[in-house]
């Protein structure tokens, strides 16, 4: 029964568009804009229904209760009187993106046979720092059974930035596997937000073997061009390693090693005179899922960007026709996402796990999905402009609708 779960954020009730991370060149951009909190969480909505028809397993993690007054008041301020960015900083919903919620080592990879989670810290930037509190809340209630054994945070100021710095290559989800981690040097134009020293604790904190752990630097060049995560420009699944030509500092050491240490690997790379940089970072190409349905073959599930780009297209459509591992593409709408800096990828965390050791409550079908739906459509802001974060009614409807979910979803032990 072991098998890989996806976990989507629930895109919350304050999404808006603040500009609060350097280096995420569409959030940067999209600063000031207005946002449109309701239709965002239904695209999430709507990709986890794309997910269940392909036959996934499908689970979820909750919005963020937002203000963080805890934040604030820790701060020695409050929302009213907060300066205007310290405003902007509580109110984010950026723990919609999971991936950057936890790294997770499967048990197949841990000397103790359990499933390891070590919750991110988010240091570096202040907007997510005050995340992992509620997250680690979430992922110990989700995952209490002794299957899993679940981390607080690497201390500060070692960043990490969880799952989207993370990669897997194995035979198969539940075989042992060969674990990557991704980290930055300091010195470019954008932070470089994972840092080695903390994926080497958590690396050590989760049992794996040193012979089967990679620690890889990421391409400055990427970080440079808008690669502020790995998974902007790299993405595994199973056997399978999907990169971009300039993912990496030294590809040819890493890619030597990682042969030699699990031969059946596939890497397929994406040239950079088909894709540059810079179309792989506007379509988020690589901040793709790429899942392996029931059916068998691979599937890319890439957001519609990926699409609209023609270099980006025909690239996929040459080698699907083909015979790559990538059989087949599937095009999801999360364009809310996007324009913050977040797609498909961003948006799940992947855990293998048998679902049956799982809280049942944070596993989702069709059914539940209505359930979820129809608290959003009731009390999600149907959009957010840059100048409303001052308005008293608005933030009691975003303080109030977490709440309502909590309740549908018979999760009342999160609230407070």
């Amino acid at each position: 029964m072991i098998r890989e779960i996806n976990f989507d954020g629930l895109v919350g009730p304050s999404h808006n568009y603040a500009g609060l991370s350097p280096g995420n060149l569409a959030a940067t951009r999209n600063a000031g804009h207005v946002a449109h909190p309701r239709a965002a969480a239904l695209q999430g909505i709507a990709k986890m229904r794309a997910n269940l028809a392909l036959g996934l397993t499908q689970g979820i993690l909750l919005p963020h209760p937002r203000p963080d007054h805890r934040w604030l008041a820790a701060l020695a301020t409050d929302y009213a009187r907060a300066a205007p960015h310290l405003r902007a900083r509580a109110l984010s919903a950026s723990a919609m993106w999971a991936a950057n919620a936890a790294t997770v080592s499967p048990a197949a990879d841990s000397d103790d046979a359990r499933c390891h989670l070590t919750v991110a810290n988010l240091v570096t930037m202040p907007h997510r720092s005050h995340e992992w509190p509620e997250t680690l809340a979430q992922l110990r209630l989700a995952f209490a059974h002794p299957a899993f054994a679940v981390h607080g945070p690497v201390p500060a100021p070692f960043g990490d930035e969880g799952a989207a710095n993370h990669m897997r290559i194995a035979a198969d989800h539940a075989a042992p596997g060969v674990e990557i981690f991704v980290y930055g040097e300091p010195g470019g134009p954008f932070p470089a937000r994972q840092h080695r020293e903390a994926s080497e604790a958590i690396a050590r904190l989760h049992r794996l073997d040193p012979a089967r752990t990679f620690f890889v630097e990421q391409s400055p060049a990427a970080i440079a061009a808008g690669a502020f995560h790995n998974d902007v420009v790299a993405v595994a699944n199973e056997r399978t390693l999907f990169a971009h030509e300039e993912a990496f500092a030294d590809k040819a050491t890493f890619y030597a090693g990682l042969r030699a240490a699990i031969p059946e690997v596939e890497i397929v790379e994406v040239p950079a005179d088909r894709v540059s940089l810079a179309d792989a970072i506007q379509s988020y190409l690589f901040n793709a899922q790429l899942v392996t349905p029931p059916s068998g073959g691979q599937t890319l599930i890439v957001p519609g960007e990926a699409r609209d780009n023609p270099r980006v297209w025909g690239w996929l459509q040459e080698h699907v026709a083909g015979n790559g591992p990538i059989r087949a593409i599937e095009v999801v709408d999360v364009r809310e996402s996007m324009a913050n800096g977040g797609g498909p990828a961003c948006l799940r965390l992947r855990v293998v796990a048998d679902p049956a050791t799982v809280d049942p409550r944070f596993l989702v079908d069709s059914a539940k999905l209505d359930r979820i739906a129809a608290v959003i459509e009731a009390h999600w802001p149907e959009k957010i402009a840059a100048d409303a974060i001052d308005d008293p009614a608005l933030i009691a409807r975003i303080e109030a609708a977490p709440g309502v979910l909590l309740d549908a979803l018979d999760l009342g032990e999160l609230a407070g």
